[in-house]
Order: structure tokens, then C-alpha cells, then sequence
């Protein structure tokens, strides 16, 4: 009796388990937006019947075969737009599932707003009552990552942005039923990054490059440092992780079978059996197992997170060793640089910068190195150029010269840097003779390596830093003449007050300058995307942008150039000793320059777009405008020359001498923004 007495008890927990495995049943969003602002429909409106039928027929659209879905249903104001999008590996009744899953979840989660949208992770479905097709749009959006982290950052981002640019041309060049890719690369570490990219079908592909290049900047705000992660977008999306989490297109998704629903047991009223007690006992087990299995479930859970806290404590305990570590093993006494320098003698001077000389040395361990002596007036303190030097010194990648460490002693302050053998660009590209040296290979190399140097401090790196300086002598050449952007981070080392984006002082280079700096102050990464245009010019050119002449024409090198590039002669921008080189990249270099030297700074490209047309040609450029000129030459007939970086080796004593034409204060800035 006493067992019947609770056999209501059982079947109500009973019950209620089966209701949560019921509701569990529908599986969540990845995330998912009810958008208020565009209007509320009421119960069993006209609206609301359109967006009924319009989903209704949703799973058997035949669009679903290619895993793009978009159609209206409905007149004027009540007239519904839908769009659907599967990832582009997920096979059609994968597709559909997906599909239907969304449109129950979506319309119980947003009951009554006209627009909403959600993501599972093989679909997308959004609906409005505004028009949605054939526009490219980027809000709203989210964001996730992979917990595990990455061992070495640098190259790991370098072998990303790689692979994610290489599958956005292939993914925006498709066609109007598919834009997607995806990839795998060996990564360092012996690790395989495994990268996807998608965009809408109705996008263009100039708006499908557009939004993934946007979408993929914002992995150092999103992901910096992680193995995985992936920025979603209405229009566009992108994923990477170390790990398959996509299926080959030729490789058919296994389905599942359908879980099985067990009858339910006999009510308390039925009489009791032999048979009836072991369907007793098969409910009490059925009950009592899956709460010993959660409860055990439970404590494993919090075992996992307090070793976890644990296990990041330790973690935060050696970074901050390594801090410690990196400090002393970056600070040099004042005694090793000057015999490194042989006390400083003029005989080791190297040349003459923004910020004080610069001299080669030799350390004990026969390591060649040029350390810059600042000159004493910087506004900092002792620890706060201490902890700058640190953030610099982290800064690790090929295409900068990298600071090796520093010394605060005797009121000297003094920086370490790798000697660069090869001078400086300058160097070469303004020199007669020496400018036969660098064929087109060369050239385009160097352009690509700054390019990519440029979105590592704007993008990449733990700190965005605008150079503000970019210009030729600050581009050093190591032996294998790779290009090494050089006092990217003196504006953090000696002006702490030079860190805002609207600045009453202007350092930096005449002729290199974007207009809205030179005039009014303001600075952004543009400003460096304009001074890369200056320069891809004169690499292409062996011209300086103060001034050219070459037969009939003369005047200001952009100006030259544009002349040129309107009357259909852009040969005649071409440095003359280029005699290799395939002409359409040589052009194709031409016309990206005159993209970045734009006077307004939003048609002007991002460094990492940039990057995507030097690497890919089936990206379309746009047609540029009448470049920004805000100075002309002629009126300033003294910049005849450009000042030689001293920290590139053996400069010649003309070169030594300091030019008219020479940095206001040769600094950079950084914005402090959190990776």
C-alpha cells in the first residue's frame, strides 16, 4: 500500500521530466535579435498571417537545395520579407530541419516584433517589413571565441589573416546561389587552422569583400589571442577554429533517428500486479538514476570550475613572473652600452633622428645593434617609460624593426634596436644607380611587407598604434632586403601627451601628410593608409613626391600621377629601370595608391583591405577620385631631399647631413584600445 501511496508522487516527477525533456527538445539559438524599432504586429493581424504563410513554405522552397532562401509575401505595409541561409557545407534536409527549427523558435522568442533574427550554427533566418534583399548590412551582430589560447600570437595571426583573406576572394567571387569557402592551414605549433567564410548570395561581390573584411578586423576586439572564434553578421559571417567544424561539401551529413518516447506507465488506479510491480520498479529506476547521474553531474561541474580558478591563478602568477623576467632581461646597464658604442664616438655614429643620435654597437655576445640616445626633455617618468618600453618591446613582428632593450641610467635614456644592414628605402628608390638594384619582385615585396607591418600595429597587435611618420627613411631594408617599419612606437617612449585623435601639434612628413592632419590636427589609421599611398608611389616611381619631371610635365607627384592615370599614360609614372614585372600588377599597385590618397578619409581603404587587393585578384577595385592635394611644391622650393633614418647602417656623409626636408618630430601615436 505504501508503494501505491506514491506512485502519484512518481508519476507527477515523471511528468515533469518527460515536460523538460519536451522543451529541451527545440534547441536554442546561438543568439538571436527582436528588433522593437521596427513595429509590433497584433494576434491574428494580416500581418501576421502573411509571415505565418511566408514560413510556412520555407522548408519547401526548392531555393532550400542551394541552402539560400529569399522571398515576400503580402502587400505595402503588411508585406513580409524573409531570408534564410544555411552554411554553405550543410546538406538540403539538414537545411530544412535547421529551417524549421528556426521559424517556431524565432516567432515564440520575438511573438509580436515585425523584425527578428536568429542564428543556429548551420543557419540563419531573418524576416522584416522593410526590404532586406540585395543590402548589405552589419548590424546587429555578435560575436564568440574558443577558451583555449594560442602559443605563439603573432604568427598564429599572421597565418590566419592569411588564410581568412585568401577565402574571402574565393567566397565573394560566387555567384548569385552561393558565397562561401572554406579552408585548412598548417599553423604553428604543428596546429591546423581550419577557417569558412560566408556572405548572402544577393550581396555583390565588392559588398560580400566589403562586409567580411570589416567583420574579420574585429578579431583583436572579439578573439585576440584565441584559437577560435567567429563574428556573425546579417550579411556576412566568418568562423576559424583548430579544430573540423565544417563538413566537405562531397561528404553526406549522417542523420540522426528520431529519439524513441517510451508509453507511459499504468495510473494508480490499475490493479497491481507481478507484472505491474516490475513496472513499478522499471519507474522508480527510470527516476531515481537520471537525478543520481545529474546530482553526480553537478559535482563534477563544480570540481572542473574550482580547479579551473585555480589553474588561472597559477596562470595569472607566471605572466606575472614572465613580467618580471621580461623586465630584467630587457633592461641593459649603462656600462654595456657604452662599450658596446665605444662610448658613444663619433665614429659609431649612425646619423641624427627626430629624437636624439643614433649609434651602432657591438654587444660582448657579438650582436650588432643601434641604440638611440633621447634627447632629456620627454614629459615621463622613469617607471612610466619603463612600462612603455615593455608594451613596445611586444610588439613582435617581421615587418618591424624590433627593440631589444632599454636603459634608465645617469638621466640617459636609451633604446635598443636590431641593426638593419641595408639602410634604409630612401636610400635606394632616390639614388640613380642604386635604384637598379630593387627589380619589380623586390619592389612589390617591400610594398606588401609594409602593408602587412601596417595592419599588425593598426589591427593585430596588443596596442593600435598610428604611425604618423610613414615615409621612406623610416622603411629599413635587413639583408634579404625585407622592408622594417622603423619608430612605430616613439610617440608612446617620449610624448605621453600626444595620445588623442585631435592634436594642435603636427609631427611627421610634409608631403607624406593626409590633408586632414596637416590642416586640422586629425589623425586616424587613414592618415597612415594615405602616407602608404605616398610611398607605394614613389616605389613604383623612384621618385620623390616633392617634385617630378619628366619631359613636359612637372609638379607634385600625385598630382603627376593623376594627371597620368585620367590621360590613359600611366606608364609614365613607372620607374624607367622596372624592366620585369608583370604590368597589370605594376598597375594594379598604381591604382590602389590612388585609392589611399583620397581627401575624404572614408573612401580611403583600411589597411587590411588593402592587404586583400595586393593578394587577390579577383577582388574589384573601385574607381578613384581626384586625389587629396593639400600642398604644392613649387611654393617650397627648399624640400628638395629626405632625411636618412639613422638607424640603417653606413650612411654616406651626404646622407648623414640633415635635409631640409625633415620630420616635425618623427613620432607615432598609440590608442591604448583593449585586444
Amino acid at each position: 500500500m505504501a508503494m501505491v501511496s506514491r506512485m502519484p508522487i512518481f508519476l507527477c516527477i515523471l511528468v515533469i521530466l518527460i515536460s523538460i525533456s519536451q522543451s529541451n527538445a527545440q534547441p536554442g539559438f546561438l543568439y538571436h535579435f527582436c528588433i522593437n524599432d521596427k513595429g509590433n504586429y497584433s494576434a491574428n493581424s494580416t500581418y501576421q498571417n502573411n509571415l505565418n504563410t511566408l514560413l510556412s513554405n520555407l522548408s519547401s522552397n526548392t531555393q532550400i537545395d542551394y541552402g539560400f532562401y529569399n522571398f515576400s509575401y503580402g502587400q505595402e505595409s503588411d508585406r513580409v520579407n524573409a531570408i534564410g541561409l544555411c552554411r554553405g557545407d550543410v546538406k538540403p534536409d539538414a537545411c530544412r530541419i535547421c529551417f524549421n527549427d528556426s521559424k517556431v523558435l524565432l516567432t515564440q522568442l520575438c511573438p509580436n516584433q515585425k523584425e527578428a533574427i536568429g542564428w543556429y550554427d548551420n543557419c540563419m533566418l531573418r524576416y522584416s517589413n522593410r526590404s532586406i534583399f540585395n543590402t548589405m548590412e552589419a548590424l546587429p551582430s555578435f560575436s564568440m571565441r574558443n577558451h583555449g589560447n594560442t602559443t605563439d600570437v603573432d604568427q598564429f595571426n599572421q597565418v590566419l589573416r592569411t588564410l581568412l583573406y585568401s577565402l574571402v576572394g574565393q567566397g565573394s567571387s560566387g555567384d548569385s546561389r552561393h558565397k562561401f569557402a572554406a579552408a585548412n592551414v598548417s599553423g604553428p605549433g604543428f596546429e591546423t587552422i581550419y577557417g569558412l567564410v560566408q556572405c548572402t548570395p544577393d550581396l555583390s561581390e565588392q559588398e560580400c569583400t566589403s562586409c567580411l573584411v570589416d567583420a574579420i578586423s574585429e578579431i583583436p576586439r572579439c578573439c585576440d589571442s584565441k584559437k577560435g572564434g567567429r563574428v556573425v553578421r546579417p550579411s556576412c559571417n566568418f568562423r576559424y577554429e583548430t579544430y573540423p567544424f565544417y563538413t566537405p561539401t562531397n561528404v553526406a551529413i549522417p542523420q540522426a533517428p528520431a529519439p524513441k518516447v517510451s508509453a507511459l506507465p499504468p495510473s494508480s488506479t490499475d490493479t497491481l500486479s507481478p507484472e505491474g510491480k516490475s513496472n513499478t520498479s522499471l519507474i522508480v529506476i527510470a527516476i531515481v538514476v537520471p537525478i543520481i547521474a545529474f546530482v553526480i553531474l553537478v559535482i563534477l561541474i563544480l570540481i572542473y570550475l574550482r580547479m579551473r580558478r585555480s589553474r588561472e591563478h597559477i596562470e595569472v602568477e607566471l605572466e606575472n613572473d614572465d613580467e618580471i623576467r621580461s623586465a630584467e632581461t630587457l633592461q641593459l646597464d649603462f656600462s654595456t652600452i657604452v662599450a658596446a658604442t665605444n662610448n658613444f664616438s663619433d665614429a659609431n655614429e649612425l646619423g641624427q633622428g627626430g629624437f636624439g643620435p643614433v649609434y651602432k654597437g657591438t654587444l660582448s655576445n657579438g650582436k650588432e645593434v643601434a641604440v638611440k640616445r633621447l634627447s632629456r626633455n620627454s614629459l615621463q617618468g622613469d617607471i612610466e617609460f619603463k612600462n612603455e618600453v615593455l608594451l613596445v618591446a611586444k610588439l613582435q613582428h617581421r615587418n618591424l624593426v624590433k627593440l631589444l632593450g632599454f636603459c634608465l641610467e645617469r638621466s640617459e635614456r636609451l633604446l635598443v634596436y636590431e641593426f638593419v644592414p641595408n639602410k634604409s628605402l630612401d636610400f635606394f628608390i632616390f639614388d640613380q644607380n642604386r635604384r637598379a638594384q630593387l627589380d619589380w619582385e623586390k619592389r612589390y615585396k617591400i610594398i606588401g611587407g609594409i602593408a602587412r607591418g601596417l595592419v599588425y600595429l593598426h589591427e593585430d597587435s596588443r596596442l593600435r598604434i598610428i604611425h604618423r611618420d610613414l615615409k621612406a627613411s623610416n622603411i629599413l631594408l635587413d639583408a634579404e632586403m625585407h622592408p622594417k617599419i622603423s619608430d612605430f612606437g616613439m610617440a608612446r617612449l617620449f610624448e605621453v601627451d600626444q595620445t588623442q585623435g585631435n592634436t594642435s601639434r603636427i609631427v611627421g612628413t610634409f608631403g607624406y601628410m593626409a590633408p586632414e592632419y596637416a590642416m586640422h590636427g586629425q589623425f586616424s589609421v587613414k592618415s597612415d593608409v594615405f602616407s602608404f599611398g605616398v610611398l607605394i608611389l614613389e616605389i613604383v616611381s623612384g621618385q620623390k613626391n616633392s617634385w617630378v619631371c619628366k619631359g613636359e610635365n612637372a609638379g607634385d607627384l600625385l598630382t603627376f600621377t593623376w594627371q597620368n592615370w585620367r590621360g590613359g599614360t600611366a606608364s609614365n609614372i613607372v620607374d624607367p629601370t622596372i624592366t620585369d614585372g608583370s604590368r597589370n600588377e605594376i598597375m594594379r599597385c598604381i591604382h590602389i595608391a590612388l585609392l589611399c590618397v583620397q581627401e575624404n578619409v572614408a573612401d580611403r581603404p583600411t589597411m587590411a583591405s588593402v592587404v586583400l587587393m595586393l593578394n587577390s585578384y579577383s577582388v574589384t577595385l573601385p574607381l578613384p577620385s581626384l586625389p587629396a592635394f593639400f600642398i604644392d611644391s613649387r611654393s617650397f622650393p627648399a624640400i628638395q631631399s629626405e632625411e636618412y633614418n639613422p638607424m640603417a647602417a653606413g650612411a654616406s656623409d651626404e646622407s648623414n647631413a640633415r635635409s631640409v626636408q625633415e620630420s616635425i618630430n618623427e613620432a607615432s601615436i598609440t590608442e591604448p584600445f583593449p585586444r
